[in-house]
């Protein structure tokens, strides 16, 4: 797990003086930023080394040439779409990001919502952020999409979208997620410059798929994995191989867009596409800085077992569809993965198992097992007693390892469980009275101020982020909200915890 595989300073290198080259071209580039721009943890868990936050490192390196622009999709808003690494919603997001790039001394031109349609709940964002003095613009449905290229490029269509005014060379366009309208907003933006009379263009910066990795490496494949909900496919650009005769790796909606990028393109400037193939628009410089291939390649088939085991999950508890989890399967299939390729994955279903035949787990309930991967490698399980969720068990096992204290010694004092147990059951008549994650952490707090064992031990809790997690049963809020505050990386099989519909906050 301490292996290596990408170095982040040989890819800032090659990454920003390509930038800066393309910029060079024109008096104004739109660049549309793919991905997350911050906290990329799914690039961080295929590219062992990567730093979640490098992009963010690269715009400090351009800050003097570049601010941004936030886009937004107002569906996205209405239903509250969520983050699934942070559990926070799209327009939350948004809105952490603005602050955290602001903190950084990068200029944020203003947020764009895409596709608005006058919703309650976009209103009510829109107003908020203008009430902070966030700029806030709107663009619309562009009539005639994608056939009717003389209506798009016009009044009427890219026209009637509110153009963002922005000073700098270099314009970053991006999004808390995707499908989020940058592609549109970068060409609204352009048709706006044209229509001052200022050259513009534009390129796309997108870390996934590699462009210059083989189509079924797992990296690539990993990738689908995570996008399986857009219904995203890799492919060879024939774009590309038709001008150059060279094999590059695209994604269908890029190929897709080309097309229609070039005939607005040619449109909007009477000129010529600069652009031959969809591949010839990015500047991904990502594939440069992987240094150990073959230990990217076991990382993004661990991410694809991951992306699997979550689909199946999601479709348990109704927000994912059988087609997602039947596309997640064919994937594993043709990398030859099985969950128990996952090592935590047979760690913590041993540990479950054990547990029912001697008769022990939870009163009442499913008994539940949790494993744990640390970074030497030593793999610490836990399970649910009448006391303590399954993951509860697992850290405070897994702290006492890392820190050599005996399993036997508790770590959080008894009269502390007893009290929140106490709470939870007969003053909040609660469900459930063992801790969850979230509270045994407070627990372990509390009792550290008298136990000298829970001190040190809570001291080795940093020693958990990034470190690979598996239940046997889906994870509850109050557990998940333990593992994201730890930083684990955490999977679970698709079984409820208890035979109940309503699962409450535990």
């Amino acid at each position: 797990m301490n292996k290596i595989g990408f170095d982040n300073e040989k890819y800032l290198a090659e990454q920003s003086e390509y930038i800066r080259q393309r910029a060079a071209k024109y008096g104004k580039l739109y660049l549309e930023f793919g991905g997350k721009l911050m906290n990329d943890f799914h690039a961080a868990r295929c590219l062992p080394g990567y730093d979640p936050n490098v992009k963010l490192r690269l715009l400090q390196s351009l800050k003097d040439q570049a601010e941004i622009i936030l886009c937004i999709f107002s569906g996205d808003i209405e239903r509250r779409k969520m983050r699934a690494d942070f559990g926070i919603s799209y327009d939350a997001d948004a809105m952490k990001l603005i602050d955290d790039l602001t903190a950084l001394g990068l200029k944020v031109a203003g947020v764009v919502i895409t596709r608005y349609q006058d919703q309650p709940g976009v209103k009510a964002f829109r107003n908020k952020l203008e009430s902070r003095g966030v700029k806030v613009y709107l663009h619309y449905k562009t009539d005639g999409y994608p056939a009717n290229v003389e209506k798009i490029v016009s009044e009427q269509g890219y026209g009637k979208n509110e153009y963002v005014k922005t000073e700098k060379p270099i314009v970053v366009v991006t999004a808390p997620g995707p499908g989020s309208g940058k592609f549109a907003t970068c060409l609204t933006q352009i048709y706006h410059e044209y229509r001052q009379g200022r050259m513009a263009g534009y390129s796309k910066f997108e870390s996934f798929p590699v462009w210059n990795l083989p189509l079924k490496h797992p990296l690539n494949i990993a990738y689908e994995a995570a996008t399986i909900d857009l219904w995203d496919v890799n492919l060879i650009d024939p774009y590309h191989k038709a001008a150059y005769g060279v094999e590059t790796v695209n994604y269908n909606r890029d190929v897709d867009a080309y097309p229609l990028l070039k005939a607005i393109w040619e449109r909007m400037t009477g000129g010529e596409c600069p652009y031959k193939s969809p591949t010839d628009m990015g500047v991904n410089r990502i594939g440069f800085g992987i240094v150990d291939d073959e230990v990217v390649q076991y990382a993004s088939k661990q991410e694809v077992i991951r992306r699997f085991l979550r689909y199946q999950c999601q479709f348990a508890d109704g927000t994912s569809d059988r087609a997602s989890v039947e596309r997640a399967n064919e994937l594993m299939r043709s990398m030859g993965l099985s969950p128990e390729d996952r090592p935590v994955v047979q760690a913590a279903r041993k540990c479950a198992e054990e547990a029912r035949q001697a008769g022990k787990g939870k009163t009442g309930g499913v008994v539940s097992g949790a494993a744990i991967e640390l970074k030497d490698g030593t793999i610490v399980t836990g399970k649910n007693s009448d006391s303590l969720h399954a993951a509860s068990a697992m850290v405070l096992n897994a702290i006492k390892r890392l820190s050599g204290i005996p399993e036997q010694i508790p770590l959080i004092a008894p009269n502390v469980v007893q009290s929140v147990r106490h709470m939870k059951e007969d003053i909040l008549k609660g469900g459930s009275a063992s801790l969850n994650l979230d509270e045994a952490l407070i627990g372990l707090a509390i009792s550290a101020a008298s136990n000298p064992a829970a001190q040190i031990a809570m001291e080795k809790l940093n020693e958990l982020t990034t470190c690979e997690v598996h239940m046997t049963h889906i994870v509850t809020p109050g557990d998940q909200a333990g593992l994201r505050r730890l930083g684990c990386r955490f999977t679970s099989d698709p079984y409820f915890a208890t035979s109940g519909l309503f699962h409450g906050e535990n």
